[in-house]
């Protein structure tokens, strides 16, 4: 079980920058639809090869459409336009406010207090997010684009609002079967956004393209959820969370590995602080 941890780390993260060579060929939201469909069909035929009942139950309706819409549709959106208009490791870095804005939304809409470690999570990420915000918001002033720093934290927002959901709303059928009719919500709103944007198939498919694909399809989508639902079954979802700690760091080294990102020393400083905001805010909720 303790290998778990790792490979999750190394296929989330190594998705970032496997996700920036797919975007380099194929458009947004086909990518999206394609990775998506994808890991529906493994994750399906890995059930049904399991013997499991592939119907999904009608209380799991909300959880799915929810789950499909925002977790998967919206939050996968959201992380491709990221990419097209800012460095990978400053998107991948930037999403993961998650955990700051999922203190913030239960604290505004739950009614959950925040507490001293939660309220520093928040100032020390929100200090992180000034700091990577500011070359952008400076070259704003000069009529530059902010998407590159709206869409990764549009991102973090409908992760954190799906996650609200989701507990209110728990799945209760077998979550494999449930996650790959999330994956398939998903998929669907990815194809049908890239038939209405006019998006065009690829007409070649470079080697780099087909083995980043055939990664983000097989080990980051699948796998890694597949790995993630057994994760959550033998340990309590906050400890679980705590292990995605990594993912950024990896996602971070991966890009400038793989994609030639080299971050200066401010990016560096916000790094550091929106990881620290989010290794407090889980810290935070794992004593509750």
């Amino acid at each position: 079980m303790r290998w778990i941890p790792v490979v999750l780390a190394l296929a989330w993260g190594l998705n970032w920058p496997a996700v920036k060579i797919i975007l380099g060929s194929v458009p947004p939201f086909l990518a999206r639809g394609i990775g998506l469909g994808g890991g529906v069909l493994v994750l399906f035929a890995l059930a049904a090869w399991q013997g499991r009942d592939l119907r999904p139950r009608r209380a799991d309706a909300i959880p799915i459409l929810i789950g499909g819409g925002f977790t998967v549709a919206l939050f996968n959106f959201a992380t491709a336009f990221a990419q097209l208009n800012t460095s990978t490791s400053r998107a991948a870095v930037l999403t993961f406010t998650m955990p700051m804005m999922n203190a913030a939304l239960a604290a505004l809409l739950l009614g959950e207090r925040l507490g001293a470690a939660g309220a520093a999570a928040l100032a020390l990420g929100m200090a992180g997010v000034a700091v990577l915000a500011w070359p952008v918001l400076d070259g704003a002033l000069h009529g530059a684009s902010v998407a590159g720093l709206v869409f990764p934290l549009l991102a973090a927002l409908v992760w954190a609002l799906g996650s609200m959901v989701m507990k209110r709303w728990p799945m209760t059928g077998d979550r494999v079967v449930a996650t790959a009719w999330q994956l398939a919500v998903g998929a669907l709103a990815a194809l049908a956004a890239a038939a209405v944007a006019g998006e065009a198939w690829p007409t070649t498919w470079p080697a780099a393209t087909l083995v980043a694909m055939g990664f983000h399809v097989l080990i980051a989508t699948a796998v890694a959820y597949v790995l993630w639902y057994r994760l959550l079954g033998a340990v309590s979802a906050t400890v679980a969370g705590l292990t995605t700690l990594a993912v950024p760091v990896v996602g971070v080294l991966g890009a400038m590995l793989l994609v030639g990102d080299r971050p200066g020393g401010l990016d560096l400083l916000g790094f550091a602080a929106v990881l620290g905001g989010a290794a407090l805010a889980m810290r935070a909720m794992a004593r509750r």
